[in-house]
C-alpha cells in the first residue's frame, strides 16, 4: 500500500508537471491540432457541460472530470451505468447482481454520492446513509453520456455532492437530419446469470416538433462464482450467488418542441419497474466464519417520473442571454424485505424478518439564467425540491430451541410518515482573468426543513427541523503552455440528515442493537483541496491529481451505553472526522495504425481523526486499469483487451469478513470487440462480444467484501443491434 501526504504529493505533483511545461512549450511552435476524430470520443478530449453548466472542453475544466460518450456505452455493454466505474481513475462499484450496483468516488459512498439525471438530482432523503439511489432508474441505453465529477459539487447542485457527482446525460429529441421516422431493436444475452434482454427505439421530427419512444425489459438470474480461494474463504466448485437476479424494464417517452434562436421546450415521462431484485448472498455454511445468514431482497419497486423543460434561447437583457426552466415529479414506490437467521446454540435458532413498504413523491425544479460579461460568464438561479415519505413496517421474531416456540411480531413504524424541503440560491462566475488564467467561483445558500407526521402506531414529537448552509468553491485553471494546464481547487461541500437518520427508531437491520432517533442531527460539511495538471499533446491526452477531503461534524452511529429489549442501544450523532487523502492519474495515447493504449492510476486512504485505530477503508487502496485498443480506418471494426488490478486493503474491521484480516490484491481482465454500421439495405447492424473475467478468478470488489458476495465467473455478452 502507498501512503501519501498531501504536502509530499502537491510538491511531486509540480515537479512533475513543470519539466511537461517545459517540454511542450519546446514543442508548441509545430504543433498541429491532433483531437480525435473518431465517433468514439476519449474521457480526456470530451465535452462537460456537469462541473461548469456550460459546455466545455474537459481538458479545459478546472475539476477532475470522466466522461464515457454513447459510442462507448454501447461497446461496453454495461447493465447500469455504475458498471462503467470498474474502469474509471478514483470510482468504485458498491453492490453486485444486475440491477444493485451504486457508485462510490474517492473512498465515499452512499448519501455522498449525488446522481443525476440530466442535471437534476435521484436521490432521495429516504435511502439509508450507506444506500444511494440506483443508476439503474435510468435505462442506460436512453444514455448519451455519463458525465462523473470527482470531488465536491454542492455549489451548483446542493445536498450530497461531498464525494462526487454522477450525471446521466439523456437523449433529447433530435432535429438533425430531414424530417421521417427512424429507429433501432436490439438483443443482448449475458451468460452470467442467463440474462436475456430486448430493447426498441421509434423517433421522428419535423421542422419544429419531434419525438421518441423508447422501451427495454430484462430477466437475468443467480450467478455462479467459479471455484478458487480468495483470502480465508476457498470455493471447492463454482457457487450460486443467491439473490443476484431481476425481472425490470423501462419505459421512456418524450416530445420537444425547436422555436426560434435556440429556444426549445419538452415535456418526457418514464417509469422503472423491477422485481425479485437482491442483495446478493452466499450461505455462511459454504464461507464459514460467521454463521449468521443475512438476506435482503426488494421484491417490487416501481419508479415513475414526469419530465419538463423550456429555455429561452438567444436573448438581449441587461441580466441574463438565457435561460432555463425544469420541473420535474416523481413516484417511487418500493417493497423491502430482510430475513436473519442467527443460530444460537445447538438446536437453537433466531429468526428476524422485517418488511417495509416505502411510497415516496418528490416535487422540484431548477431555474437556472447565464450571462455573458467580457470576460466572464456568470451562472446563478435557484433549486427547490421536496419529498413526502409514507410507509410501513412490519416484523416478525421468531425463537426456537429454548423450550416452545416464541414468537414476536411488531407493526410498529421504524421511520415515521415525513418530509423534507430544501430551497437553494447559488451563483457561479467563470473568469478569463488573463489569456493564461481562468478561474470559477460560486457560492450557494441552502435552507432545508424536515417534517415529522402523525403517523399510526408511531409516537413522536411532531416538531419540524431546520438546518441552512452555505459553501463555497473556487477553481483555477492555468494554461502553462499550449498544450499543459496547471489546475488547482478548493471547495466545501454538504450533506443534510436524511429521514432515515433523524427519525429511525427500531432494530437495526441486522437484528444486533436497537436505533434511536436522533432529530437534532446537523449537516455534514467538507473541504476538499485538488492539484493537478492537464496535458494533451501529439495526440496524447494525460492528467494527474492528488487531492485531500476533511469531512467534519460526520454522521456515524455510536453506542449510547443503554439498552432496550435486552440490545444494545445506538444512535446517530454528528462526531466523525474523516480525512481522505489519493491520487489519481490517466492517460490515452495513439499508437498509431488505429492502436491505442490508455492507463488511469488511482490510491485512496481515509483515516479517522478523532479515532485512527478504527478502520475506515471502504473501497480499494490503490487501483491500475491497463487498456489496448485498436480501429479500423473505417470505424467499422473495434477491438479491445483490458486488465484491472486491485492492491491489498488492509483498513478493513478485524473480524467483519469471512475473507480475513486483509482483503486480497486481485487482477480481472476482459476482450471486447465488435463491427459497426454492416449495412443490409437501409439497415445497419452492430455487433459486440465480450468475455468477461478471461482468467476465471474468484473476487470480490473491496466493498462487497466484508458482506462476502463475489464478481461471476468467466462470461461472455453478446449484443445485436437493427437500426434503420
Amino acid at each position: 500500500m502507498i501512503r501519501i501526504s498531501f504536502t509530499r504529493a502537491a510538491t511531486a505533483a509540480v515537479t512533475l508537471a513543470l519539466p511537461l511545461a517545459l517540454f511542450a512549450q519546446q514543442g508548441s511552435a509545430n504543433k498541429t491540432n491532433t483531437d480525435s476524430t473518431t465517433s468514439r470520443a476519449r474521457a480526456l478530449q470530451a465535452v462537460t457541460v456537469t462541473a461548469t453548466r456550460q459546455k466545455t472542453n474537459v481538458h479545459d475544466v478546472p475539476t477532475p472530470v470522466s466522461v464515457i460518450d454513447s459510442a462507448s456505452l454501447r461497446e461496453k455493454q454495461p447493465n447500469t451505468a455504475a458498471d462503467l466505474l470498474r474502469e474509471m481513475p478514483g470510482t468504485d462499484v458498491i453492490g453486485v447482481g444486475t440491477n444493485q450496483q451504486r457508485p462510490s468516488i474517492r473512498g465515499q459512498r452512499g448519501q455522498r454520492i449525488l446522481l443525476l439525471e440530466d442535471g437534476l438530482r435521484l436521490n432521495n432523503a429516504r435511502r439509508q446513509q450507506d444506500f444511494g439511489e440506483l443508476p439503474a432508474l435510468v435505462d442506460v441505453s436512453t444514455v448519451d453520456r455519463v458525465e462523473v465529477v470527482r470531488g465536491p459539487a454542492s455549489v451548483l447542485y446542493g445536498s450530497d455532492a461531498i464525494g462526487g457527482v454522477i450525471n446521466l446525460i439523456t437523449r433529447t429529441p433530435s432535429f438533425a437530419g430531414a424530417s421521417g421516422l427512424s429507429g433501432r431493436a436490439g438483443y443482448r444475452f449475458g451468460s452470467a446469470g442467463d440474462q436475456s434482454r430486448t430493447e426498441a427505439l421509434l423517433l421522428g421530427h419535423n421542422d419544429h416538433w419531434a419525438f421518441e419512444l423508447n422501451g427495454a425489459a430484462r430477466v437475468a438470474g443467480n450467478y455462479d462464482a467459479p471455484a478458487g480461494s480468495f483470502g480465508k474463504v476457498t470455493l471447492k466448485s463454482n457457487t450460486t450467488m443467491l439473490d443476484g437476479g431481476v425481472r425490470d424494464h423501462n419505459v421512456r417517452a418524450q416530445l420537444g418542441w425547436r422555436g426560434e434562436k435556440g429556444a426549445g421546450a419538452f415535456l418526457r415521462t418514464e417509469q422503472y419497474a423491477a422485481d425479485d431484485a437482491g442483495f446478493g448472498y452466499v450461505p455462511p455454511s459454504i464461507l464459514g466464519g460467521d454463521p449468521t445468514q443475512i438476506r435482503i431482497r426488494y421484491p417490487h419497486q416501481n419508479f415513475q417520473k414526469l419530465t419538463t423543460g423550456w429555455q429561452s434561447g438567444s436573448v438581449q437583457s441587461a441580466l441574463f442571454d438565457r435561460v432555463e426552466v425544469l420541473a420535474y415529479g416523481s413516484r417511487n414506490k418500493r417493497d423491502l424485505a430482510q430475513d436473519i437467521l442467527v443460530p444460537a446454540g445447538p438446536n437453537a435458532t433466531i429468526g428476524i424478518s422485517t418488511a417495509n413498504f416505502t411510497d415516496l413523491a418528490t416535487v422540484g425544479g431548477r431555474v437556472e439564467a447565464t450571462k455573458v460579461l467580457s470576460r466572464a460568464v456568470l451562472t446563478y438561479g435557484v433549486d427547490f425540491f421536496n419529498d413526502r415519505s409514507e410507509g410501513t413496517d412490519s416484523s416478525l421474531t421468531t425463537i426456537t430451541g429454548f423450550g416452545p416456540t416464541m414468537r414476536i411480531a411488531s407493526n410498529k413504524p421504524q421511520v415515521p410518515n415525513a418530509s423534507l424541503t430544501s430551497y437553494g440560491l447559488f451563483v457561479q462566475a467563470n473568469t478569463q482573468l488573463t489569456d493564461r488564467l481562468a478561474i470559477i467561483a460560486g457560492g450557494r445558500f441552502q435552507d432545508v426543513t424536515s417534517n415529522p407526521r402523525e403517523t399510526p402506531g408511531r409516537t413522536v414529537s411532531v416538531t419540524n427541523h431546520n438546518n441552512s448552509t452555505t459553501v463555497y468553491a473556487v477553481n483555477s485553471i492555468y494554461r502553462a503552455t499550449d498544450d499543459v494546464s496547471l489546475v488547482a481547487s478548493v471547495g466545501r461541500g454538504f450533506r443534510w440528515p436524511n429521514l432515515v437518520e433523524r427519525y429511525f427508531d427500531g432494530p437495526t437491520p441486522e437484528g444486533s442493537a436497537y436505533q434511536v432517533a436522533a432529530p437534532d442531527l446537523q449537516p455534514e460539511t467538507s473541504v476538499n483541496f485538488d492539484l493537478g495538471a492537464k496535458v494533451r499533446m501529439a495526440g496524447m491526452n494525460l492528467e494527474a491529481f492528488i487531492f485531500q477531503s476533511k469531512i467534519t461534524d460526520g454522521i456515524q452511529t455510536v453506542p449510547t451505553g443503554a439498552k432496550q429489549s435486552g440490545l444494545p442501544v445506538y444512535q446517530n450523532t454528528n462526531v466523525a472526522a474523516l480525512r481522505t487523502d489519493g491520487a489519481e492519474l490517466a492517460a490515452d495515447v495513439p499508437l498509431g495504425n488505429g492502436m491505442t493504449a490508455g492507463v488511469n492510476w488511482s490510491t485512496v486512504k481515509t483515516k479517522n481523526v478523532l479515532n485512527p485505530t478504527v478502520p475506515v477503508g471502504d473501497t480499494y487502496s490503490q487501483k491500475l486499469n491497463l487498456s489496448l485498443g485498436w480501429r479500423s480506418v473505417s470505424g467499422r471494426f473495434w477491438g479491445e483487451y483490458a486488465v484491472r488490478h486491485n492492491g491489498e486493503q488492509k483498513d478493513i474491521q478485524v473480524g467483519a469478513s469471512a475473507i480475513g484480516p486483509v482483503l486480497p490484491a486481485f487482477t480481472t481482465q476482459l476482450l471486447r470487440a465488435g463491427v459497426r454500421g454492416w449495412a443490409v439495405g437501409h439497415v445497419r447492424q452492430d455487433l459486440s462480444l465480450t468475455v468477461n473475467n478471461v482468467t476465471n478468478v474468484l473476487y470480490a470488489e473491496a466493498a462487497n467484501s466484508t458482506f462476502f458476495r463475489p464478481e461471476p465467473g468467466r462470461s461472455v455478452t453478446l449484443s445485436v443491434v437493427t437500426s434503420f
